[in-house]
């Protein structure tokens, strides 16, 4: 009953002025909005229009919710057109905002492919954008295309100001270079970079050198070891093509090998020097041994000594010796032993003479 009746209850009236303020904050909203859409969007709209970019409102609008900067969508696709790229290039709105939400830098693959194909360079656009997400700088890679770049070897910042090598005959020889090189871009994703191209060029260096039966054969041709490092194809799996190798100077070093065979005979004199040292020691050894069998003998001399007396007691015990023949023996002995200091005393003044002539 009551439903019927609020149901059967005419609507309420709304007063004229409050549908006309109504109204006017209506359009007040539309407005700003329509300020805001037409300050942030226009006139990047209006500029790819002008352009023949092919950027719609939708897609200016979709980027803002994808997190997408238009300005640099709009600026680069802007770019690349006005430089005679199109989408066949694959420079399509979608993979521009593709490659800037995975990290790219949009405006340099834009200006990488605007100077390949300037210098009518193949290079495609998905290329282009895996070399940049690789990390490596496309557009300098392009530079370098069109313009080699020269790359010192050795490197200075490595701190070894030159290349050394040995010639067959021992000269040493300091020698620095200069490689020409220009990137290969079907390379430049995954191949080695300038650290690599020294260090191969370096090792043919030291090779070419090591070659050479003398040093006078590298002085009279430098180019010798450019075209010998050269056939070798240092390039290969590297982001480089090396054109060209460029002996810039040599210098004559050390006589390594006149000082290896200086070391070389030192070396030996020690082991000589140990070896004599050796024998030397071995000799007194043996000399000391013989010493000691001298006084061992000696010792049994005078043991020998000892038991004559009691020989001759025993003689005369026995009656095998009479007192005139002990008699005899003694003097015989006393004999000998004048005999002897005398001539002990003869030997004394000849080397007292001897000494003062």
């Amino acid at each position: 009953m009551i439903f019927t009746l609020i149901a059967q209850a005419p609507p309420p009236q709304i007063p004229m002025s409050t549908l006309f303020w109504l109204g006017i904050i209506t359009v007040g909203v539309i407005a700003l909005l329509g300020g805001i859409f037409i300050t942030k969007y226009f006139n990047l709209w209006i500029q790819a229009f002008l352009t023949h970019a092919n950027v719609s409102i939708m897609d200016l609008v979709g980027m803002s919710f994808r997190k997408v900067n238009p300005n640099i969508i709009v600026r680069s696709k802007i770019m690349a057109y006005q430089a005679g790229l199109s989408e066949k290039d694959g420079l399509t709105t979608r993979s521009l905002e593709a490659h800037y939400l995975a990290g790219g830098n949009v405006p340099n693959v834009v200006r990488a492919l605007i100077a390949a194909n300037r210098a009518d360079i193949p290079l495609s656009y998905k290329r282009a954008a895996a070399i940049d997400l690789a990390g490596r700088n496309v557009l300098e890679a392009v530079q370098t295309s069109v313009n080699p770049k020269v790359i010192p070897c050795p490197d200075p910042a490595q701190g070894r100001p030159t290349i050394d090598g040995v010639a067959r005959n021992g000269i040493q020889l300091k020698v620095k270079a200069k490689v020409t090189v220009r990137t290969n871009l079907d390379r430049l994703v995954g191949g080695a970079t300038d650290e690599t191209i020294i260090a191969r060029v370096g090792e043919g260096i030291v090779n070419a050198i090591g070659s050479a039966e003398t040093h006078l054969q590298v002085l009279g041709k430098p180019d010798s070891i450019s075209k010998r490092v050269l056939e070798k194809g240092l390039d290969a799996g590297t982001a480089y093509e090396i054109l060209s190798i460029d002996i810039a100077d040599i210098d004559v070093g050390d006589n390594i090998g006149a000082n290896l065979q200086a070391l070389q005979a030192e070396a030996d004199t020690r082991v000589a020097r140990a070896k004599a040292e050796e024998r030397r020691a071995f000799a007194v050894a043996q000399e000391q041994e013989q010493m000691a069998a001298v006084q061992e003998n000696r010792a049994k001399v005078v043991a020998a000594e000892a038991e004559i007396p009691l020989a001759i007691a025993e003689a005369f015990r026995k009656g095998n010796l009479g007192i005139n023949e002990y008699y005899n023996l003694r003097n015989i002995q006393a004999d000998t032993e004048m005999r002897n200091s005398i001539a002990d005393a003869g030997n004394v003044r000849r080397e007292a003479s001897g000494a003062q002539q």
